[in-house]
This record gives C-alpha cells, structure tokens and sequence, in this order.
C-alpha cells in the first residue's frame, strides 16, 4: 500500500514549470519533541511535483503562491532526479486545495450577523412610527357636543390629520428608490475613475473569498463593504478584492469611503 502524505504552508521558493507539470519547494517544521535518546528534527524540506491542470484549477500564479496558504495531499517518490527535487522528499500531488484566510472569514461571518441584527431593527422603528399615529386617532374623538363652528374645525384637523399619514407613505418610498449600499458608505463614484496603485495590480486576491463577494454582490444587489479611496485623486487606498469583484460582475458606480491626504 503506497504512502500518503499531507503538508499545509506556502511555498519557500518560486514556481518551476516544466512540460505538464509544476514544482514548487515547501517546508514543515518538525515536531517539538521526541522519544528520550532520539535527536529533534527541525525543518524538513519538501519538493511538490502538480500536474499543470490541477494547478490551473487553483488560481494560484507565480506571485500569489508565495502568500497564499494551501494544503497538498499526495505520496513521497524517490524517482524524480536531483536537480528536479531539491528538497530532502519529493511528493507526486494528488490534491492541492487552497485554505481560506481566518481573519477575513470571521469578518464576514461578523458583517452577516450585523446585517441580520439591522434587519431585524427595522421593523421595530416603523412600529415606533405609527403607535403616535394610533394613539391621535384613538384621542381625537369629543365626548362633549360641541357647536356646528367647532365641530366643523375638528372635523377639519381630522381630516388634515388622517392625510398627513397618506403623504408621508407616499414620502417613504422615495427613499427605497435610492441604492442599496453598504454601512458606512460616504459617496458614490464611477468605477472607470478610480485609480489602482501598481502594488495591488501586482497581486491577486484569494479566489474562494472573492468568489463569497460576488455570491454575495448576485445575491443581495451591492458590495459587503466600500472601497477606501484617497480624496480627490481617487487612488484606491483598501479593498482592492472588491474592486475585482465589481470589476468582474460590471458594476458602473461603487460605493466608497474617503481617506483624507494628509
């Protein structure tokens, strides 16, 4: 029965390519201890050989596989030569899967909970908004007769009162009408007017978060969060994956928020 392997970190080394496959070196650090009268191993260096298909699949690049963390499951090999394998064990991948970054999802899963928490407020305020409304209507009768003037004048009040509820739903809605953004949001620009700084175009987002963005971008009509552009030169200062996601799905205008030059 062969061997089977599982590593997790980045690489330690640039990406080699060759006909159909990859190579890329990694290394793990030993473990903290061993049996009384073994010696303790320190770092163990790794050579990972991956068809070019399954790389592909990954959307890693040359650049992005220094960053991004990943897990290889495959089996040791003693048949590559040397100048191929520089590290102490070669493995042949047969799975390479890229790990989500901690930070960004308890971000998101954060961002949920508020926008969950916002939801259920909603209701709550308009309820707020008509209890006055009820309490005039239920207050607004006479128990006393009063003259044909005064009954005409209250008559009057009611009326303007009952019409002033109408005016206000028919108000209401025009706010619906402006677009759904995020919290925090300040402006409204053009996509085309933003300016990248060549250090984000250098990198590239992690796939599988960026792909969550624009689940959630088809699901909901906007971005989870807005981009931070400087003010006045409109320099991209923070977000660039939802750049490349609005980018992606073709949004004209973003929402942002500035950072003042200093």
């Amino acid at each position: 029965m062969p061997h089977k392997i599982t590593l997790t970190g980045s690489a330690t080394g640039p990406l080699r390519e060759y006909d159909r496959y990859v190579a890329f070196d990694m290394r793990e650090k030993g473990s903290p201890s061993a049996p009384k009268g073994l010696k303790k191993s320190t770092f163990i260096s790794y050579t990972v050989f991956v068809a070019k298909k399954a790389f592909n699949k990954t959307g890693l690049t040359k650049k992005s596989i220094m960053h991004e963390k990943f897990l290889i499951q495959g089996e040791p090999t003693l048949d590559i030569p040397i100048d191929e394998c520089p590290g102490e064990v070669g493995v042949i991948c047969f799975q390479i899967t890229v790990l989500p970054n901690k930070n960004d999802k308890e971000k998101t899963e954060s961002d949920a909970k508020k926008e969950n928490k916002q939801e259920a407020s909603a209701p709550s305020e308009a309820q707020k908004n008509t209890e006055p409304t009820q309490q005039e209507d239920e207050q607004s009768p006479v128990s006393q007769p009063a003259p044909k003037e005064e009954k005409k004048s209250a008559e009057t009040v009611q009326s303007e009162a009952k019409e002033t509820p109408v005016q206000e739903k028919k108000a209401a809605p025009s706010k619906r009408e402006l677009p759904n953004q995020p919290k925090g949001t300040q402006d409204i620009v053009r996509f085309d007017e933003i300016v990248v700084p060549e250090a984000f175009l250098n990198t590239r987002p992690n796939p599988e978060k960026t792909q969550k963005v624009i689940d959630f971008v088809k699901r909901t009509g906007r971005l989870d969060e807005p981009l931070t552009i400087e003010k006045g030169s409109k320099i991209l200062k923070d977000g660039y994956r939802r750049y490349v996601v609005a980018k992606t799905v073709k949004m004209d205008k973003v929402p942002v928020v500035y950072e003042y030059q200093k």
